[in-house]
């Protein structure tokens, strides 16, 4: 609906200018909103007023709007002719589960990395938090025509396995611990388990560690796919893929190339100032050892080079000064649509009080423990409904409730009540939905008719939490039109338009469980 409302818009404003329409939270403001006349009044040196005055003129007998007004100092907002939520009904029943998505060719590649946890040990719930937003923001970018590649980086080289080793060598007593090691219960169950191989390879901590490595990654590897219900297209090994295909040394040379690389104090530098770094970054040491930002640059031309056009890397809360070098190497590579996503920390609550991380009280911690807990549904809409650059409050005891206060069962339940009318109620097709009429049928055709519009904005903006607000929008909406109108009882021409809305309504909930990753249950 959104781009027809753009499209009655596009004759009267010059091609260069964006026009940005959005929902307004109340009707009062009209079904759509635009602010066009702001910013033609920069560039026409006239008040926003006199011009939105003009365009409402110009775009009040259109037969898309059934009212046009001004709201000052320069809004334009619009109200939609029902007979246009009428065809819109047609086309949900007739796309059903590919509404919302733009079919067609498939020409850009994008890669999304989430998690891309060291393989030290289990998820935490930060991990967590990037992974369900990975995973859903996968699924709306593949609606909107992005040919997307879903990415597990996996760090199995360096300092963090050679001390995962000796952590493991440490608790079997044979070195003396250290204050860096692993401390973890799972280090010490590992060590346990193994005390043979350690004892054979206690001088070799990092073929101890990636041994270890490898065994903590099928775990995560089993906790992501199937407890999570996380999915990657590609786990790429940095040592396999990056160094021993040498693209440590690629990236190193395309670095010099572009002139973004010094000498100093016996180290190679990393001129990240020119992009608004705080400071130049080190590749080299003066020891002579690869940092991790040049085995990442390494990562990033590799990916450059298997056809990409951008890279969305998400990280946890921790790697806010990451972001600035990483995108300086993603602009010189040539990765036009690249951008950091940065995820904020997780309290979990019970009790209105934060509860302590600490497995010997019997507490949780790790993500695969939370989704035991809650179940994988309402962990991953908990999760996906708060913005990731702000710190989240996982309320237990709410994730536990099965009401209407939880709102991803709010929303199945939604879901279940439209396919059990459908089961109960038989009709031949709907010709006519002029039966449509009271505020509850007209509320519940125009979230419908959203869908879209909200699909294209979140792979316009990847603000994902703005799928779980339409979420909660639509499951009132039909909740609230369940509650006060009849499907089955009244007049045959009402039954078969209030049978083809409970109808689009199935599919459209549907469709936003799908895209959240949240199943879609039969029964509850």
């Amino acid at each position: 609906m959104k781009e027809k409302v753009v499209g009655a818009l596009r004759p009267l404003i010059p091609e260069e200018v964006t026009i940005e329409v959005t929902i307004p939270d109340q009707e009062a403001f009209g079904h759509y909103s635009t602010n066009v006349a702001f910013k033609l009044a920069k560039t026409r040196g006239t008040s926003p007023i006199t011009i939105a005055e003009d365009i409402i003129k110009k775009i009040s007998t259109n037969p898309l709007f059934s009212r046009v007004e001004l709201k000052a100092p320069g809004f334009i907002n619009v109200w939609i002719q029902d007979i246009e939520y009428y065809k819109e009904l047609d086309k949900i029943l007739l796309e059903k589960e590919t509404y919302g998505k733009k079919i067609g060719k498939k020409n850009k590649k994008i890669q999304i990395e989430y998690v891309s946890a060291n393989p030290t040990g289990p998820l935490t719930l930060a991990n967590g938090r990037g992974g369900f937003l990975g995973d859903a923001l996968s699924n709306v970018l593949d609606s909107q025509g992005f040919a997307v590649e879903r990415e597990y980086y996996v760090n199995d080289t360096g300092n963090q396995v050679v001390t995962l080793g000796k952590s493991l060598v440490a608790n079997c007593g044979h070195i003396p611990f250290e204050e860096t090691f692993y401390k973890g219960e799972y280090v010490a169950e590992w060590a346990q388990e193994h005390k043979e191989f350690i004892e054979k390879h206690k001088d070799d901590p990092e073929h101890v560690g990636r041994a270890a490595a490898d065994y903590f990654l099928s775990l995560i590897q089993e906790a992501l796919e199937k407890k999570a219900k996380i999915h990657f297209d590609r786990y790429t090994s940095e040592q396999k893929d990056i160094h021993d295909k040498k693209y440590v040394e690629k990236v190193l040379d395309v670095l010099k190339t572009k002139n973004v690389v010094y000498e100093a104090d016996g180290a190679t530098w990393f001129k990240t100032t020119e992009f608004d770094d705080d400071k130049d970054r080190v590749l080299i040491t003066s020891k002579k050892t690869p940092t991790y930002l040049l085995a990442d640059a390494g990562h990033y031309l590799e990916t450059k080079e298997r056809g990409f056009y951008g890279k969305v890397l998400i990280l946890g809360p921790d790697h806010y000064g990451y972001v600035a070098r990483i995108q300086a190497v993603a602009k010189i590579l040539g990765l036009e649509d690249s951008r950091v996503i940065i995820t904020q920390a997780v309290r979990l609550l019970k009790g209105g009080e934060e509860m302590k991380m600490s497995k010997r009280k019997g507490a949780f911690v790790t993500f695969s423990e939370l989704i035991d807990e809650v179940g994988v549904d309402v962990a991953r809409f908990f999760f996906l409904m708060i913005s990731p650059d702000s710190h989240m409050d996982f309320d237990i005891d709410l994730a536990r409730e099965h009401s209407n206060k939880n709102p991803v069962f709010y929303l199945q339940y939604a879901f279940v009540r439209a396919s059990s009318i459908l089961q109960k109620t038989e009709c031949g097709a709907c010709s006519d939905y002029a039966p449509l009429a009271t505020p509850e049928d007209t509320l519940l055709m125009r979230k419908l008719s959203e869908f879209p519009d909200i699909l294209e904005e979140v792979g316009a903006t990847f603000s994902v939490h703005r799928i779980t607000q339409y979420a909660g929008e639509l499951s009132r909406a039909f909740h609230n039109f369940y509650e006060k109108e009849h499907v089955d009882g009244v007049e045959e021409k009402t039954m078969r338009a209030r049978r083809a809305l409970v109808e689009a309504s199935q599919h459209v909930l549907g469709n936003t469980l799908r895209i959240l990753g949240c199943s879609t249950p039969e029964k509850m």
